[in-house]
């Protein structure tokens, strides 16, 4: 085994040899806000809210299966549970590939993440399978060496190997997530954000279509300003900063559309406050931070309203941007 799938705990060989008898997990992945607006596949954070669970079982036989997909959310019975069209069965599959497994898993999802609504659903499915499969290896591996699976997960749904989704679900917080690292960024423990998320569906795919015409390089220079600025706000815990740079000038003008009432949305956020508001990874759910909790709490209904108006109930959330990660839970 390589230095890269080095076990977490193998300084400890009494933990090793508890995970070699454990045959059965179950662990919770949080949703994420994706892109953070600024960060187009590199950012992304965690949220205090919805959360898929999925339960991993081994089993002799060398392969990977999907017994049930269960959940309250619209379309959960739809999901494929053919494991390599499945975000959290291809996730399995690589691990095995990657380490040579003898054993196999079999996995049931419980879907509490909405599909299609920009809370990173597909991309929680496949980090809690992760982390409940890494909990009966014999020699589990760090988070870090749990990346490249996730991206492989991620990648069935989307089309793509980003992970603004996965990386903050593995670490908790805000994560700058390459094509091969995940880096926590810091946080202050002041920032809190409002995620809606209204009764609508935007599906990954058509939102990542209407970007497909090349960018003016003038704007690519000032939407790099703005991560800048972003990043160093977050870094310095410097509000004003983070005013200054949470601001998208890429992504955000060719997806709004596609969002009714996003505008009022983001302008009743703004009105109460907000740092910053923008779109919640692919949509239709929307995002605003705050210097404060209570100013998040303040703004929630506003920001539910300007949805109503459009035709559209919703969910608020209201969460440290310094939210959960996924977690092993029995």
């Amino acid at each position: 085994m390589s230095a890269a799938f080095s076990s977490a705990s193998s300084s400890a060989p009494s933990a090793s040899d508890a995970a070699a008898q454990r045959r059965q997990a179950s662990a919770f992945a949080p949703a994420s806000v994706g892109n953070i607006g600024v960060g187009f596949d590199l950012l992304g954070h965690s949220i205090e809210g919805p959360r898929d669970v999925a339960t991993v079982r081994r089993i002799e036989a060398p392969e990977v299966r999907i017994r049930a997909i269960r959940g309250d959310v619209p379309g959960a019975d739809s999901l494929p549970l053919e494991a390599a069209r499945n975000t959290a069965g291809q996730a399995l599959i690589a691990l095995r590939e990657k380490l040579g497994l003898e054993h196999g898993f079999e996995l049931e999802l419980d879907k509490g993440i909405p599909l299609g609504s920009g809370l990173g659903g597909s991309a929680a499915s496949c980090v809690a399978a992760l982390v409940a499969a890494n909990a009966v290896l014999a020699q589990p591996l760090s988070r870090d060496a749990l990346y490249e699976f996730a991206l492989d997960g991620e990648s069935v749904s989307s089309g793509s190997r980003h992970g603004d989704n996965v990386a903050p679900m593995l670490l908790g917080g805000v994560v700058m997530a390459t094509s091969t690292r995940m880096i926590p960024l810091s946080v202050p423990d002041w920032l809190y954000a409002v995620v809606v998320h209204p009764d609508q569906v935007l599906e990954t795919r058509r939102a990542r279509a209407v970007l497909a015409d090349p960018y003016a390089l003038p704007l690519v220079v000032k939407q790099s300003a703005h991560l800048a600025l972003f990043l160093t706000g977050l870094q310095r815990g410097d509000a004003g900063l983070l005013r200054e740079g949470l601001v998208d000038l890429l992504v955000e003008p060719r997806r709004a559309p596609l969002i009714p009432g996003f505008a009022a949305v983001k302008a009743a956020a703004l009105d109460h406050g907000a740092l910053g508001a923008s779109i919640s990874g692919a949509g239709p759910s929307c995002f605003a931070w705050f210097a404060s909790r209570a100013e998040a709490a303040a703004a929630a209904p506003a920001m539910q309203q300007a949805f109503a108006d459009a035709g559209f109930d919703s969910r608020a959330y209201i969460t440290p941007v310094a939210g959960p990660r996924t977690e092993v839970i029995g």
